[in-house]
């Protein structure tokens, strides 16, 4: 065997069972932490690291993929206390600074790598009090998004004592939750097990002797995702990550022992937003697939009572924020970006002119996005294109101005953006969007690298393709594509991609990629196809069921034995809540016709695959990767390699340097594959 040959993988006897239903599971021991497995996979990652540094264009690759590369989400500024917060890069890791403006010179108060400067840990959240003169921040050790809590005081940036020990499982829900008078915070821990679900919510203390004490409140069955968000008055328990509702309220006079009641009890429908006032005013869905914009007071619950705001459109309504007298509603309008002004009695006031068509910055599920108060006196807000990146950028009421508060660092120049939209099987319009370099003709088939996701509700907007834009910037086309399961069109648009309509999802991505060969831009010989964590599974899907129209697949961080992944408390609650219900047997069997693992057959031609994960992932376990890469090994002639990266999670909690090399393998490997040539 030469250096760039995956090594032979032993099978076994085991068969795995869900509700009853049995299935060969030839793979069964890649799950365990065993001293074989590690060798097994340092073995597998050594391969695929010499497989792409064989090619030599990898180290001009490499530079391409640094110089595109740009932050995942917008990092805006948090105002507080007359300061403005903020992470930035220096020497590769992400540090704290406070600043007078919003991007102005700004002093370094927290640096992770004083507590290990050989291996920085990674600054996974921050969380100023709102006086502005402690800063909590997240630092999570390992990749894997366990983080610990520092505090650190502002003004000698000196760590301070007595930080809660607690582990928290994510910065998902926000890191810290300040009381308004910065005296303590509340935070979602992990609770007994920071890998699995059960999350548990805390009080720290700082006036007096610091303490930290656990708190309860009457949350609603299911979704463990939970957080207390603190008010002038009022505290608030949220709960459900992809459909949060506000599930109780209490007084804030004593934070320990709240009495709370109970708020809205149905989980079913979502309600994201905030407390102004006397009443939670929030983006819901109910009676609404598109959204509608609600007034709801915590003694009125009933949906029949709430005062409608912004009434339901065409446009998708994605989120509702205050400031002065009015509030700005964030929308999608065919998946790009609006951003409108209205009064707290619905009178649109206009439009905010955003900088091109694009996205407006937000995280992907509803949760993270659930508002804290704030001092400032206009909306900071994040926006990028599908050629530039994150830009940041300030509206005042009032003002028809938009400011500029930094400047997108990197843009694909000279490009073109073309819109289109796909037929489904059913029948669905599926819309698309494709970037290429303007000198690269269109007129015959190209490299098209496609890039989705489709789950979970979450909306894969119209943004810049970071890392990825080294492929345009290559002489590739672009294409990214919107299936349902995601929320770019609504309630509806998630419905129809979920559960017992999953395979729509699927169907959708198959309905792009062949009105992109019928119409000439690629064929099947230059298509390829990447995607991360739920868009790794739609990447191992399309592998097993529709093998014959890739040339190349790169799966990172991917979910792939979804019947194994039954067996775990994450992966039944994702499994569960997306793809099928697991206690029954005719769920199980149709959840098999699209679990990557169990379709994977011999004598098939497959794509050449390359596949990535992190060996500290809590969402998508590593031993996903691990088995399909060698059952797919065993069925295949083409190339398909594995590297599992150490001291890696989900791509959270990544480090800037192992990023970019992860991102320069596998696009080495498209690149490669589709004999491509980085510019020089």
């Amino acid at each position: 065997m030469n250096s760039i040959e995956p090594p032979a993988t032993r099978t076994g006897p085991d068969v795995d069972e869900a509700a009853g239903v049995r299935f060969p599971d030839p793979y069964r021991w890649l799950e365990d932490d065993t001293a074989e497995v590690r060798a097994w996979q340092d073995a597998q990652g050594a391969a695929a690291a010499a497989c792409v540094r064989d090619w030599p264009h990898f180290d001009r690759l490499r530079e391409l993929v640094a110089h595109y590369d740009s932050e995942r989400f917008a990092a805006v500024p948090l105002a507080a206390g007359g300061l403005w917060f903020r992470t930035g890069s220096d020497a590769g890791r992400t540090v704290a600074l406070a600043a007078s403006e919003p991007f102005g010179e700004g002093r370094v108060v927290f640096d992770p790598a004083a507590e290990n400067p050989a291996e920085p840990p990674y600054l996974s959240w921050i969380s100023p009090s709102p006086d502005g003169t402690v800063l909590a921040v997240g630092v999570c050790a390992d990749g894997s998004e366990r983080n610990t809590i520092r505090l650190v005081d502002v003004a000698s940036g000196a760590l301070l004592p007595d930080a809660p020990v607690q582990v928290l499982k994510d910065s998902w829900t926000g890191g810290a939750s300040w009381l308004p008078d910065s005296s303590g915070f509340y935070f979602t821990g992990a609770g007994d097990d920071p890998a699995g679900l059960a999350h548990q919510i805390w009080l720290h203390l700082r006036r007096g002797t610091p303490s930290t004490v656990a708190i309860e409140a009457p949350w609603l069955p299911g979704d463990d995702y939970r957080a207390i968000v603190a008010y002038d008055r009022t505290l608030v328990a949220v709960q459900g990550m992809l459909a949060p509702v506000p599930a109780a309220v209490a007084p804030l006079a004593d934070p320990a022992a709240p009495e709370w009641r109970e708020f809205v009890t149905d989980a079913s429908q979502s309600l994201a937003g905030f407390l102004d006032g006397d009443e939670w005013i929030a983006v819901t869905d109910a009676a609404a697939p598109r959204g509608r914009v609600v007034a709801v007071r915590p003694d009125s619950a009933d949906p029949c009572s709430w005062r409608t705001i912004v009434p339901e459109s065409d446009a998708v309504i994605r989120s509702v924020r205050p400031v002065g007298d009015v509030l700005y509603v964030a929308e999608l309008v065919d998946t790009y970006a609006r951003l409108r002004i209205v009064g707290r009695d619905g009178t649109v006031h206009g439009t905010v002119p955003l900088p091109g068509k694009g996205a407006l910055g937000e995280l992907p599920l509803a949760m993270m996005n659930i508002l804290r108060p704030s001092s400032s006196d206009a909306l900071v807000f994040g926006f990028s294109t599908l050629t530039s990146s994150w830009g940041v950028y300030r509206c005042r009421p009032g003002s028809a101005r938009l400011e500029t508060l930094r400047e997108p660092e990197v843009r694909l120049e000279d490009c073109v953006v073309e819109d289109g939209w796909a037929v489904s099987a059913d029948g669905a319009r599926v819309p698309y969007h494709l970037v290429r370099r303007r000198d690269v003709p269109a007129d015959r088939p190209r490299p098209v690298l496609m890039w989705g996701y489709g789950g979970f509700g979450a909306p894969w907007v119209p943004q810049f393709p970071g890392t990825m834009a080294a492929f345009v910037a290559s002489g590739g086309v672009f294409a990214h594509v919107h299936l349902r399961g995601g929320g770019e069109l609504g309630r509806d648009w998630w419905e129809n991609g979920r559960l017992q309509s999953k395979q729509n999802s699927y169907a959708d991505l198959y309905a792009i990629a062949e009105a992109l060969i019928a119409d000439g831009v690629t064929s099947p010989e230059l298509l390829a196809l990447t995607g991360g964590s739920g868009g790794g599974l739609l990447c191992g899907v399309a592998v097993t069921q529709r093998p014959e129209l890739w040339r190349v697949v790169a799966q990172r961080v991917p979910l792939l034995d979804l019947i194994g992944a039954c067996r775990d408390p994450y992966g039944r609650f994702v499994v569960d809540g997306e793809f099928a219900r697991a206690d029954d047997p005719g769920e199980i069997r149709r959840l098999a016709g699209f679990s990557p693992y169990q379709l994977v057959r011999d004598g098939v031609r497959y794509p050449a695959v390359f596949i990535e994960a992190g060996d500290t992932d809590p969402r998508c376990p590593p031993w996903h990767a691990r088995k399909f890469a060698a059952r797919l090994q065993a069925a295949s002639d083409a190339p398909v390699y594995v590297h599992v990266w150490r001291g890696a999670g989900h791509g959270w909690a990544t480090g800037e340097e192992m990023r970019l090399v992860q991102a320069t393998e596998w696009l080495a490997f498209v690149a490669k594959t589709l004999g491509m040539v980085p510019p020089s």
